[in-house]
């Protein structure tokens, strides 16, 4: 039995054609440079990278065009699911060889992975930044996790299923995350719920289950709880989360690292030569 098995999630890319900028500020094609550089030198080596949304932003041919160079960087296998930025339809052209559930319709996804089931849940909805799992969808994942019930699974999506507390961001999270929330209910070997959308780390519980915002490698959205300035965003320190699995009793252990992306100082040792504190 495999002993660890380590994800790495990014989201919310948000790739322009090349020499534009998001919000005329924001180079998010060196920010995703900088995170595959890091994602690359990551030690252990990283098993698979999610992507969960938002590859592109308008979305354009061009787009994909670009990412799909940017990425050829990246000496990781990855998969990927669409945001309420990308097109299916571009993505399918973009990524003819990611083995979709079905020729058309939501880009819905399972990866065996060692002893893990990834399940990956198309949440966009065409023209809208909202978040649906069409029925199609739900009973999609309901079959994939009555298929066993050893195997520990884990699910990815883009919309978040949860009020994270951003007001403009909340009316645009998972409209039917109740209906989500009955079929995971169902199913104990689901270990974790993992979205993008609102480009910060948040975690929480979901019927029962422990489920995580992933941060972006570009801008942040405003951590205005108060609700006292417009839907506005911020560069912070860019991260992505690594999902570490460990093998063991029932459905094993998941923990959810964030990772900084840049260089900084150290590691410096604790101790001296000799064992003894460095004081």
């Amino acid at each position: 039995m495999t002993k660890l098995v380590t994800i790495a999630q990014i989201s919310d890319l948000h790739i322009k054609a090349p020499g534009r900028l998001a919000y005329r500020r924001v180079d998010t094609a060196q920010a995703l440079a900088r995170c595959i550089h890091e994602l690359n030198r990551f030690a252990p080596r990283i098993d698979l990278v999610v992507i969960s949304g938002d590859l592109a932003d308008t979305p354009s041919a061009d787009e994909y065009i670009h990412l799909k160079t940017l990425l050829a960087e990246l000496r990781l296998p990855f998969v990927a699911i669409p945001g309420n930025h990308d097109s299916r339809e571009l993505m399918r052209a973009a990524f003819p060889d990611h083995a979709y559930e079905t020729a058309s319709g939501p880009l819905n996804r399972h990866v065996p992975l060692a002893d893990l089931d990834l399940l990956l849940l198309d949440s966009s909805v065409a023209g809208h930044p909202h978040g649906e799992l069409d029925a199609h969808t739900l009973g999609w994942l309901e079959a994939k996790l009555s298929a066993s019930s050893e195997r520990s699974a884990l699910l990815f999506l883009h919309h978040p299923p949860f009020t994270a507390g951003i007001w403009h961001m909340d009316w645009q999270n998972l409209r039917n995350a109740d209906e989500l929330a009955a079929v995971v209910r169902c199913h104990p070997r689901v270990q974790l719920i993992g979205c993008g959308h609102v480009h910060r780390a948040a975690l929480t519980r979901f019927a029962g289950v422990p489920c995580t915002i992933c941060p972006a490698p570009n801008h942040a959205v405003d951590l205005d709880l108060a609700m006292l300035r417009p839907p506005a965003f911020k560069v912070e320190p860019p991260a992505f989360h690594l999902h570490t699995w460990f093998a063991g009793p029932e459905f094993g252990t998941i923990v959810t690292h964030q990772v900084p992306i840049g260089d900084f100082d150290g590691p410096h040792p604790f101790f001296n030569p000799d064992g003894t504190l460095i004081d």
